[in-house]
């Protein structure tokens, strides 16, 4: 763990801790992200890593370090941790300081940043999701990867009260939105890759990814073409394939939704060319997503 509060890397779990006063831990006023560690890269460091920045702005955050530092220091961290696959989740924090609601009484904004090793084999099968009845994000805090994620959980709860893996968002017009922390995609029966606009949902770095990548699927003709756009629960649960995609869950087909059945019920082509694709992606991708860690 890296904490700027006492400038520097620990490998003791004990110290590995936050202060009570910290903005983020009783007000909420902090953002974070994650990145992959594959093989010992990074995958998409400088894409979240510009989110994040992003994020803090919004947030009315200011930075501790400038971009380059922060960059180095999230390296350092996970080369300390001799992890090679796992993942780098980081957050920045308005601060200790005080109990108060305003941030003004903060000294300094506060980077901390884990390394979480994966212990668990991977699981690509086929999912089951529900539509979420706990509301969405207004767009000003859903574009946002804020620490504010209790609408999150519970939307993540109600799917697992319910036997399912997720909850889908829908948005305050209707259209379908996201996943508790996932985007979400579909395959039309005209072959057409459809994915829900970002402009009121978090722009997921793997779901852009994963738009680019499917490229090559429309040249192999495997998909005819690939749009992002509001899409309707009709036309989401008429979709032959559905599928999240995001940072943890890769490319993972759903094959219902709610009592729909998805397709044929099983993971579907598209779904499993594009887990293909990402995995490869990570293993062995241009210079611009994976970035070496030194151990």
């Amino acid at each position: 763990m890296y904490s700027s509060v006492f400038g520097g890397i620990t490998t003791d779990p004990s110290a590995m801790v936050i202060p009570l006063d910290d903005h983020m831990v009783h007000r909420g006023h902090g953002v974070f992200d994650t990145a992959a560690i594959m093989d010992g890269y990074l995958y998409e460091l400088d894409q979240h890593l510009d989110r994040f920045i992003r994020s803090a702005t919004t947030a009315k955050i200011k930075l501790p370090f400038d971009r380059d530092s922060i960059r180095r220091i999230l390296i350092q961290t996970v080369s300390a941790s001799k992890c090679r696959k796992g993942s780098l989740r980081y957050w920045l924090s308005a601060g200790p300081g005080d109990f108060q609601l305003s941030s003004s009484g903060c000294h300094q904004s506060a980077l901390y940043a884990i390394v979480i090793q994966n212990q668990s084999p991977p699981d690509y099968s086929g999912i089951r999701v529900v539509t979420s009845s706990i509301p969405i994000k207004p767009p000003q805090f859903a574009v946002m990867k804020s620490v504010n994620y209790l609408p999150n959980a519970l939307s993540k709860m109600e799917a697992e009260e319910n036997g399912a893996y997720a909850a889908i968002w829908l948005d305050f017009d209707g259209f379908i939105a996201e996943g508790p922390n996932m985007n979400v995609a579909f395959v039309t029966k005209e072959k057409e890759l459809l994915m829900p606009e970002f402009d009121k949902i978090l722009s997921g770095c793997t779901a852009r990814r994963a738009l680019v990548l499917a490229e090559s699927l429309v040249r192999e003709g495997i998909l005819q073409n690939i749009r992002v756009d509001k899409v309707t629960v009709e036309e989401g649960k008429n979709a032959v394939e559905m599928m999240l995609i995001g940072s943890g869950v890769l490319i993972r087909s759903v094959v219902q939704w709610d009592e729909q059945v998805i397709g044929d019920g099983k993971e579907g082509p598209v779904s499993q060319a594009l887990l293909k694709l990402i995995l490869e992606d990570m293993k062995s991708g241009p210079a611009s997503v994976r970035v070496p860690v030194p151990y």
